[in-house]
């Protein structure tokens, strides 16, 4: 399997998926320190993926998603945006509501 078949495989089988460098648990830089405290406030199971793990994805994700930085949260399949856009979605409220909403559907 080619690895933009494993990103679309990773999106399609993970209601909420976050890339992010290093894990939930220890990130290894702020955006993504930021992001994932914001996901995991949302209360829902979340996949992740530690591109510092995996460089052929970290090489191909942002030509395949046309976002050029990580971390990317993807829900239900579709981008939802890097660390400025996860955190002002989560101190908006909108944040939670999505991720509880694709979670809910993937049960």
């Amino acid at each position: 399997m080619d690895i933009i078949e494993t990103i679309k495989d990773q999106i399609a089988s993970n209601p909420v998926l976050l890339y992010m460098k290093g894990s939930p648990n220890a990130p290894q830089c702020g955006f993504s320190a930021r992001a994932s405290q914001a996901v995991m406030a949302c209360g829902e199971k979340f996949a992740y993926v530690d591109i510092l793990q995996h460089p052929e994805i970290r090489a191909s994700l942002p030509k395949y998603a046309n976002w050029p930085t990580f971390p990317q949260l993807w829900v239900d399949g579709e981008l939802v945006g890097g660390s400025d856009i996860i955190l002002e979605m989560h101190e908006k409220g909108e944040l939670q509501p999505l991720i509880k909403a694709a979670v809910s559907k993937g049960e």
